[in-house]
């Protein structure tokens, strides 16, 4: 039995910012603490001047003495990933309220932690997604939003795949939410700058398959473990990592390319993957993610032991021939 946990209230349009006080009165919500970082305070001053409540850094440690009534996560995915602990941690109702389109986790149930690990939260009671704030966002941003919507392609092809090899729980209607999500930002993948709404609908689309699934399987596979190794090692040898989106698209085209190379299906998919993520100047190889062969090489290696996850890694000799596969895909010259 599944416990399907959805967003009440979806908000999203120019100035859906303003719209927090009809939802407090709504929802009969109160005293909210308010997570946001250096950057994106001026949205959270937006929030205080509708209602009343207290903005704190991510990693400043809250008073216990406080009675909160629910928790906004303003910002980025580190900052909504942390408001969302905190609110799961402390059995209080969470509002999502991304200031960038930049992944996949503003209304899922799930956040990410250190070391690649995903934790089961609980879903926001309400996502508000101002396209006008989420549109002057820097287009890095935008670009690693697109990277995690169009890894849903490779997420439920390795999810499949763990059906097929493992008797593995599969959801035919949450994979294809999933991958209509990557399908529309793929088509679209010129026009999305111009209208952000199509990435911010398919990222909402992304976080609801996940719900439904009552796993993170249709939008995390391969990819995703990939871009975890990459952070693992960068913890390791001290080296700035890309941001998490990015990772993942490039993660993609190595992932689809091996699904290409097992089924011998999708001719040349991996290849229309990388010139999508070249339209909104998403990187597509490692001197662009800015990370050094030898590292990259590494983090592919290392992708399979990430987590216990059955994927597309499981079907080839990754350890032996990382450096052959990332040269196939045009990830290393």
């Amino acid at each position: 039995m599944k416990n399907i946990e959805l967003p009440r209230k979806v908000i999203v349009g120019e100035g859906a910012i303003h719209s927090i006080k009809e939802i407090c009165n709504e929802l009969n919500l109160k005293n909210p603490l308010i997570f946001s970082g250096n950057f994106t305070k001026k949205f959270a001053d937006i929030i205080c001047g509708e209602i009343k409540g207290e903005v704190v850094s991510p990693d400043k440690e809250i008073s216990k003495n406080k009675n909160f009534g629910f928790v906004c996560g303003v910002g980025g995915g580190s900052t909504i990933d942390k408001a969302k602990i905190y609110a799961f941690n402390n059995k209080l109702l969470f509002i999502s309220i991304p200031t960038a389109a930049s992944h996949d986790g503003i209304a899922s149930p799930y956040a990410s932690v250190r070391g690649g690990v995903s934790v089961k939260t609980n879903s926001p009671l309400a996502v508000i997604a101002d396209t006008k704030i989420i549109s002057d966002a820097p287009k890095n941003l935008t670009a690693s939003g697109f990277g995690d919507a169009i890894s849903n392609f490779t997420a439920v092809l390795d999810w499949k795949l763990a059906r097929d090899e493992k008797n593995e729980y599969f959801g035919d209607y949450a994979a294809s939410l999933s991958n209509m999500s990557a399908e529309i930002v793929m088509q679209n993948s010129k026009k999305i700058f111009s209208d952000i709404s199509i990435l911010v609908e398919a990222l909402l689309s992304s976080s609801v398959a996940m719900a439904i699934a009552g796993s993170s399987r249709p939008a995390s596979g391969s990819e995703h473990l990939f871009s975890h190794a990459i952070d693992t090692l960068s913890e390791k040898y001290k080296f700035k990592r890309a941001l998490h989106g990015e990772q993942c698209g490039v993660g993609t085209i190595i992932s689809a390319y091996l699904h290409e190379i097992y089924s011998h299906k999708n001719k040349g998919g991996w290849k229309k993957i990388k010139e999508a993520l070249k339209d909104v100047g998403a990187p597509t190889n490692a001197y662009e993610l800015g990370i050094t062969r030898k590292h990259i090489i590494e983090a592919l290696k290392f992708a399979p032991k990430v987590r216990d996850r059955w994927t597309i890694f499981n079907k080839f000799n990754i350890e032996e021939d990382a450096e052959k596969i990332l040269e196939g895909c045009e990830v290393i010259e």
